[in-house]
């Protein structure tokens, strides 16, 4: 069996951070000369009986923390790491530890990042049959620990997944006219990339199983204390591809138009109520 390419201990789930320098640092010059951001994709991320062990906790899971069917972002749910079972929980603790943040650091050349205790948007996401994620660039402030978002990392749990199933990860230009790459979500496979709020994504094409599988992956962020008070902070800004029937996301619209002409105190107010009506 190939090695992994991190060696993390499969009963510990611990790391050496000089080993995790060491392929950070192999990776770095290819990461950051990749376009139209710097991103980079990894098979056979970890010990393939690491997420052998994780599928098997996931078999029977909790109620999610967030679902979300609407025209951006239809059939995925969300489940935080606390809430799930002992050995998964322990992965995504492992994946915010010192070691992994030394891999990132030195693939990325982010100096200074920060997991997520909290784990805001992140966790175990899960697609179902006909479910996608339109095109969008995330969040960017991080407003409970007042950080700036820096970096995702996805790694995919799809055993045996084809292109022709839907749900793969794409990376769009800047200016929305083109799809520059796209990655099937195969069983161990990572993706990372850094963003911005023009670095877009998605896996905008439905999911098509022929089985009805769904789509699964773990999603960690991770972020800097650069966030400057001069910048204006936004939630998910979704985009359509152009030619397609993807929708408008008028409800980030009508909230930042709201934003931009309201005194904080009142916008707070006034979208606190929106909320409460639905809107």
């Amino acid at each position: 069996m190939k090695n992994p390419v991190l060696p993390f201990d499969v009963d510990t789930l611990s790391l050496r951070s000089s080993a995790a320098k060491e392929v950070g640092t192999q990776h770095a010059a290819d990461y950051s000369s990749r376009a139209p951001y710097p991103h980079g994709s990894f098979d056979n991320f970890l010990p393939e009986e690491i997420l052998e062990r994780v599928l098997k906790e996931l078999s029977q899971l909790p109620e999610a923390e967030s679902s979300f069917s609407r025209a951006q972002e239809k059939l995925k749910s969300a489940y935080s790491p606390e809430r799930l079972p002992p050995y998964t929980r322990n992965l995504f603790y492992a994946l915010n530890s010192r070691p992994f943040l030394s891999f990132l650091e030195e693939l990325t050349g982010i100096e200074g990042l920060i997991p997520d205790p909290y784990f805001i948007g992140g966790g175990v996401h899960i697609t179902q049959n006909g479910g996608h994620l339109d095109i969008h660039a995330d969040f960017n402030h991080h407003g409970k620990l007042n950080l700036e978002r820096r970096l995702n990392v996805l790694i995919y749990l799809n055993k045996d997944w084809k292109p022709e199933w839907g749900g793969e990860f794409e990376i769009w230009n800047p200016d929305m006219t083109e799809k520059v790459k796209s990655f099937t979500p195969v069983f161990n496979r990572m993706v990372c990339f850094n963003t911005r709020s023009d670095t877009w994504h998605g896996n905008p094409e439905p999911v098509n199983h022929p089985d009805g599988e769904p789509r699964m992956s773990l999603a960690l962020y991770y972020y800097t204390a650069t966030w400057s008070e001069l910048r204006k902070s936004h939630t998910t800004l979704f985009k359509p591809r152009p030619g397609t029937i993807d929708k408008v996301d008028r409800q980030v619209a009508r909230h930042a138009f709201l934003q931009d002409i309201l005194p904080p105190v009142v916008y707070r107010k006034v979208i606190w109520r929106l909320a409460r009506l639905g809107f």
